[in-house]
């Protein structure tokens, strides 16, 4: 593929040209971004080392905790040294990689949120065929078509602007390479590219939210007929997965459900579904999952046990070889 215009670099204004503010937001999403990552591989590796790797909705969400880490990881660091520089470049192709990047990961996530929420459909409306339907190979089957409708979606997005003219300034008033920031720069009348960018995020992006809202509406309907305990145990699940949808889709659908067109507001509402949405995900998915809780419990209380008996047992030999010392 190559580049039709003479643009080699962007310039990026970052959140806010203060710096004192930058100090703050330096520290604020390096101690995000830390905790986003630790907290979403130690779901990811609790999942894969524990028996509940057998269960579909555990797969998913070791899946969905893996790609918000990476998610996080594609932006968050460029952010934030970005905070701490003097002037903020970054590379032509640098910026189409992120821009891909970013695409690839979200359209992933919203098809992975997709298969969470039919998985709980055939858990609790079908639960007598729920591990004949939901079986490891029809299960790794729809985690391969997200990716798949997540890699087209963003290679479209990436075809949209590679080639289009850059002939005017070069500064993008964003954190991060995205395609609205960048439409703002050709000299081309962007008014149908647009449109199909639109179709391509913000329609679908409208289109599944209800289509997922409605999904789960059914789900809680059924629950008329569960006994209190299966309520309380499905409700649980239901509005861990409905909490993240909203917080995924609500900013994506402002971001892309319009036309070509930046507002101050739009770099705020993007760190909400780039760096806080993926901070969130683990801590919604394990606070009220008694399940995962008792998971980690087992697991990390295996992990640190041996270590803690090595210390102590060191310990021990330290003081006994220093009562002796001190008796000689």
């Amino acid at each position: 593929m190559e580049q039709s215009n003479n643009v080699t670099e962007f310039v990026l204004l970052g959140l806010t040209q203060d710096p004192e503010a930058q100090k703050m937001l330096f520290v604020m999403f390096l101690l995000i971004y830390i905790v986003t990552v630790i907290g979403n591989l130690l779901v990811f590796v609790t999942i894969v080392v524990s028996p509940l790797q057998d269960s579909p909705m555990y797969f998913f969400l070791a899946n969905l905790s893996f790609l918000d880490a990476v998610y996080s990881t594609s932006i968050s660091p460029q952010l934030i040294v970005d905070l701490l520089s003097e002037k903020n470049t970054i590379s032509f192709t640098a910026c189409m990689g992120q821009l891909f990047i970013e695409h690839l990961l979200a359209g992933t996530e919203v098809c992975l949120l997709v298969a969470m929420a039919y998985d709980r459909y055939v858990a609790i409306c079908k639960p007598l065929h729920y591990l004949t339907i939901m079986n490891r190979r029809f299960c790794t089957l729809l985690l391969l078509i997200a990716l798949a409708i997540g890699f087209l979606h963003s290679m479209f997005q990436l075809l949209s602007v590679y080639n289009l003219p850059y002939c005017g300034s070069n500064v993008i008033d964003h954190f991060i390479c995205d395609m609205y920031p960048l439409l703002e720069l050709t000299c081309i009348d962007t008014y149908f590219l647009g449109l199909t960018v639109i179709a391509n995020g913000g329609f679908l992006s409208i289109v599944i939210f209800i289509i997922l809202l409605i999904s789960y509406g059914v789900i809680l309907n059924s629950l008329k007929t569960h006994s209190q305990e299966g309520r309380c145990k499905a409700l649980s699940t239901c509005s861990s997965h409905i909490t993240v949808v909203v917080l995924f889709f609500g900013p994506c659908t402002f971001m892309y459900a319009r036309p070509v067109s930046n507002f101050p507001i739009d770099k705020f509402v993007a760190v909400l579904y780039t760096v806080i949405t993926p901070l969130l995900n683990p801590l919604i998915y394990t606070l009220r999952n008694s399940e995962m809780k008792s998971a980690m419990e087992k697991l990390w209380s295996k992990k640190l046990t041996p270590a803690g008996l090595e210390i102590c047992s060191c310990i021990g030999h330290t003081i006994a070889k220093s009562k002796i010392m001190h008796r000689k």
